[in-house]
């Protein structure tokens, strides 16, 4: 990932940082973000975006999932703990459904972001929070035509920082999150509807 070294030294401190709460919320909102890329997967092995009302004979599946709310009842009750995280597998597991019949990378990284924990505890809290972050700075560099340190992915690496700062704030955090990230959300998706139009 070529992106600025100390900028993503500072993202790592703070996942190192972050409680469970933190790292469980802040993995959600990058899962959460990539998921209207499912809307412009090529389903047919080739490498890159079409819309979904391409063709039906191109080989394009429409998503499985409804991008738009997917993910939010678990934004809406974001409570933590062992039953969350087990309605957050189950939702998660339709991502993965409909990452699964492609190997685009963007997709692949979205596939191994929503490998949801079985435990609500640090250790594997933390390597699912790292896994999304990654994937989702995957996805954005992908969407900058793979350049180095292009702004989608610089603009997600400064978003992840702040939404991690926001949590470890406490209070209304949970709200501001949410509202930053469906914003990141709206950026991805028009990103990503740019270059299937150019397609």
């Amino acid at each position: 990932m070529s992106l600025p070294f100390a900028e993503l030294a500072k993202l790592t401190e703070r996942l190192d940082r972050a409680d469970e709460r933190g790292l469980a919320v802040s993995a959600l909102a990058c899962l959460d973000r990539c998921v209207p890329l499912l809307e412009y997967v090529e389903y047919n092995g080739a490498d890159g975006f079409v819309g979904l009302d391409a063709d039906a004979d191109a080989g394009v599946a429409p998503p499985a999932v409804d991008t738009h709310a997917a993910l939010r009842p678990l934004w809406e009750a974001a409570e933590g703990g062992e039953a969350w995280l087990g309605r957050l597998r189950r939702a998660a597991a339709d991502v993965v459904r409909t990452a699964a019949p492609t190997d685009f990378g963007p997709a692949a990284a979205l596939r191994r972001a929503a490998d949801v924990p079985r435990v609500y505890e640090p250790e594997a809290l933390r390597r699912w929070a790292t896994e999304c972050s990654a994937a989702s700075l995957a996805v954005h560099r992908h969407l900058d035509g793979d350049r180095d340190a292009g702004p989608l992915a610089t603009g997600e690496l400064r978003r992840q920082e702040r939404l991690l700062d926001l949590l470890a704030g406490g209070g209304d955090g949970l709200r501001a999150v949410m509202a930053q990230s469906d914003e990141g959300k709206r950026v991805l998706r028009a990103a990503a509807a740019r270059r299937a139009r150019r397609r």
